[in-house]
């Protein structure tokens, strides 16, 4: 159990690591330079490793381009803009967004059946965004935005999105083409990370490259790289083993909470009323949403057993 706190509370500490590298580089370079990295360790270890699988990842250079496109550079990108102008425990609490994401693309794109139940966890669950989101600082506003919306929320709105569309690519990368997860991740950011820089490029300025202030700039690259890269998603799989997804993803909830307190500790920033209201309202949405999947799960057991 310690591990598993342990997990959120580094996926959180991201988020802080890279506020504060926002404030010596642009965006799109931080996510470019970092991404690319990553994807030259990853899958040069991959082609040391493993040379046919790494290799056969370019017969499916299609899918390795819509990962790379959906899960690294509009995930990674969206989020980190939106992070530049919203606290990191908003944020956090924003990106919670995917476990609901999931379940309508699983209802729309697979056509599988929702209970009344879990869609009355969806839906109250989806309404608990509200009142963080209809909540704006000065500096979101100077963002600008639509239909009470800041484009800063939005953009992380679109990163939770993307970010449960790449991770359908990936399991097809994986169950359909038995590609490596370590083959298709390592490809997908290494290209992700080239769109960003490609972005950057057009969009930020280079004298001789967007960092203001190299050495804090390259410690915080490094504890993103060392803690988001090759810590946290590994023990992610690892406790995966251990735990049921369902309380993985109930679990997750904490890395908004975990994300406030660190925030509060190193920026000084207060977490209003209307953070915890969304928080409560998005775990009871979940709870009621996870808590029927269990019974249908129980269900199918007893089903298999009696058939048996």
């Amino acid at each position: 159990m310690p591990l598993v706190f342990l997990l959120y509370a580094l996926f959180s500490s991201v988020f802080i690591i890279c506020k504060v590298a926002l404030e010596y580089t642009e965006p799109l370079f931080l996510v470019g330079s970092r991404m690319v990295v990553a994807g030259l360790l990853i899958g040069g270890y991959q082609l040391w490793k493993n040379r046919e699988d790494f290799f056969k990842g370019f017969n499916c250079i299609k899918k390795l381009l819509g990962l790379a496109f959906f899960n690294i550079y509009l995930t990674n990108v969206c989020e980190v803009w939106g992070l530049s102008y919203l606290s990191p425990a908003k944020t956090c609490l924003i990106y919670s967004l995917s476990p609901f994401v999931a379940a309508f693309f699983s209802y729309f794109l697979f056509n599988e059946m929702l209970s009344w139940k879990k869609w009355a966890g969806l839906l109250i669950g989806f309404f608990g965004f509200f009142p963080i989101l209809l909540e704006t600082n000065g500096i979101e506003e100077l963002a600008g935005g639509m239909w009470g919306f800041s484009w800063p929320e939005i953009a992380v709105c679109i990163a939770a999105i993307s970010n449960v569309y790449g991770w359908i690519l990936l399991r097809q990368l994986v169950k359909e083409d038995n590609i490596s997860t370590l083959t298709a991740n390592g490809l997908s950011m290494f290209f992700g990370g080239i769109f960003a820089l490609s972005h950057s490029l057009y969009a930020e300025s280079w004298t001789p490259i967007p960092v203001t202030e190299y050495l804090p700039f390259i410690e915080c690259s490094l504890l993103m790289l060392l803690i988001s890269n090759f810590i946290a998603y590994n023990l992610y799989g690892y406790l995966l083993q251990k735990f049921t997804a369902t309380f993985m993803s109930l679990a997750g909830l904490t890395t908004p909470l975990f994300a406030a307190v660190l925030a509060w500790f190193y920026f000084g920033e207060v977490v209003t009323p209307s953070f915890y209201l969304s928080l409560a309202i998005i775990f009871l949405g979940l709870l009621i949403y996870y808590q029927e999947e269990l019974k249908e799960a129980e269900g199918i057991t007893v089903n298999t057993q009696t058939t048996v």
